[in-house]
C-alpha cells in the first residue's frame, strides 16, 4: 500500500536517467567529488541543469545513471520561484538581491524609516505552504542596508499554480514590505508646569522629549516652559505652529488632578480628533490629537522617569504621517507592558510587540 507520506516528499518531473541523456535537466541535489587528501565538496551543486561538457566528470564520479528533473509545464525550479518572490514582496523602500540562489531571497531596506508588513497578507502567503516569508516586527525603525526580510522557495521543484497565487497575494497593496522616509522633520515642545516655570525645580521633561526627537534627526524649533493656564499654554502650542513646527509635544499635566490642566490647553488651541488614555504602561495617560494636520501630543509623568513609554511606539509612526487614532492606540495592548528591565535594551525586547 502506498504511504501518504510518499506523495507529501515526492519530487514532481523527476526520472532517472543514464548522463549521456541527462543534458538539459536538473540535479536536484549535491553531488559530492572526493580527492583524497585534496579536497571533499560539491563538484555540481543542487539545482545544476547539466550540460554537455558535464558527461565525462560525472562519469569519472562513478555517475553513469542520475536522478534528474524535467520540468514539465506545471513546475518551475526553486530559484525561478525566488526571483518571482524577489520581485513581488518589494513595497516602497524595500530591495533585494535577484540573482537568487537555492531559492533563497533576502531583503534590505533602501532608504532610512519605518519599516512595516502587511500582517494578514503575510500569513495568507505563509499558509500557501511551499514558500516562506519570515520578516522583522512591523513598525519597526530601521537604517538603509539593515536587513528586514528573508524568504525562500522550500522544495527544489514547485507548482506553477501554488507560484501565481504566492504572486497575486504579494503584490495586492503593493508589496506586503515596506519602508516609510519619515515625513516630518521639525518639532517644537512645551513644557508645562507652574514649578517648572518659577524655576522650583529643574526642568526634567524638556532634555528628556529633545534628545528623543534628536535621535530621530528631527530639528527643535523651539522648547516653551508655560506655568499652568489652559490660555497661555494654547497660544505657545498655536505660536510653535505659526513658526513651522510639524510636531508638537506637551508635556507633564495629563492626569485627572484639577491643577493639570495641560489637556484643556491642547483643545483650546484648536486641537481635534484627541485620543485621550492608552493600555500601555508605562503611558496610560498618554494623548494623540490635531491641529489641523500637525500632531499635537500630550505626554504624561512617565515621559521624564522612563526611557521607554508609549511614546517610542508611537513616535515613529507619527513621524511617517500615520493617522493615529482610538483603534491604533487601542492595539497597543497587546505587548503594551513594559518589564522596566534594570538595563533596558528597547527595542530589542517584547515591548510593543
Amino acid at each position: 500500500m502506498k504511504n501518504q507520506a510518499d506523495d507529501i516528499f515526492a519530487t514532481p518531473g523527476g526520472r532517472l536517467v543514464t548522463v549521456d541523456e541527462a543534458v538539459g535537466l536538473v540535479i536536484p541535489h549535491d553531488i559530492t567529488e572526493i580527492v583524497k587528501g585534496e579536497k571533499k565538496g560539491p563538484a555540481f551543486k543542487k539545482g545544476h541543469v547539466i550540460q554537455e561538457e558535464d558527461i565525462e566528470k560525472l562519469k569519472d564520479l562513478g555517475k553513469f545513471h542520475i536522478y534528474c528533473l524535467d520540468f514539465g509545464p506545471d513546475y518551475m525550479h526553486e530559484n525561478e520561484a525566488g526571483l518571482i518572490l524577489a520581485k513581488a514582496a518589494c513595497g516602497p523602500g524595500v530591495g533585494c538581491d535577484q540573482n537568487v540562489i537555492e531559492g533563497k531571497v533576502a531583503f534590505k531596506a533602501v532608504i532610512d524609516g519605518l519599516f512595516t508588513v502587511d500582517k494578514e497578507r503575510l500569513l495568507e502567503f505563509n499558509l500557501l505552504g511551499d514558500v516562506m516569508l519570515a520578516t522583522r516586527h512591523t513598525n519597526t525603525i530601521v537604517a538603509k542596508g539593515e536587513q528586514v526580510a528573508a524568504g525562500r522557495a522550500i522544495p527544489l521543484v514547485i507548482s506553477r499554480k501554488l507560484m501565481e497565487e504566492a504572486e497575486r497575494i504579494l503584490r495586492e497593496g503593493n508589496g506586503i514590505l515596506r519602508v516609510s522616509p519619515w515625513q516630518i522633520h521639525t518639532a517644537s515642545i512645551v513644557v508645562t508646569g507652574r514649578e517648572v516655570y518659577e524655576g522650583r525645580i529643574k526642568d526634567a521633561f524638556g532634555p528628556a522629549m529633545k534628545k528623543k526627537l534628536l535621535d530621530l534627526g528631527l530639528e527643535i524649533k523651539s522648547l516653551e516652559r508655560v506655568t499652568d493656564d489652559p490660555g497661555l499654554i494654547a497660544e505657545a502650542i498655536k505660536g510653535a505652529i505659526s513658526h513651522g513646527a510639524e510636531l508638537i509635544l506637551c508635556t507633564g499635566g495629563m492626569s485627572v488632578d484639577p491643577d493639570d490642566v495641560t489637556r484643556k490647553g491642547i483643545r483650546l488651541a484648536g486641537a481635534t480628533d484627541i485620543t485621550y488614555g492608552s493600555p500601555v504602561l508605562p503611558g496610560a495617560m498618554f494623548l494623540v490629537s490635531y491641529i489641523n494636520q500637525v500632531p499635537v501630543l500630550g505626554i504624561p509623568a512617565c515621559g521624564m522617569y522612563f526611557k521607554t513609554t508609549v511614546l517610542d511606539l508611537v513616535l515613529p509612526r507619527i513621524l511617517i504621517n500615520e493617522r493615529i487614532g482610538r483603534k491604533e492606540i487601542a492595539a497597543l495592548g497587546h505587548g503594551g507592558l513594559c518589564l522596566a528591565c534594570k538595563k533596558c535594551n528597547y527595542p530589542v525586547c517584547p515591548f510593543g510587540k
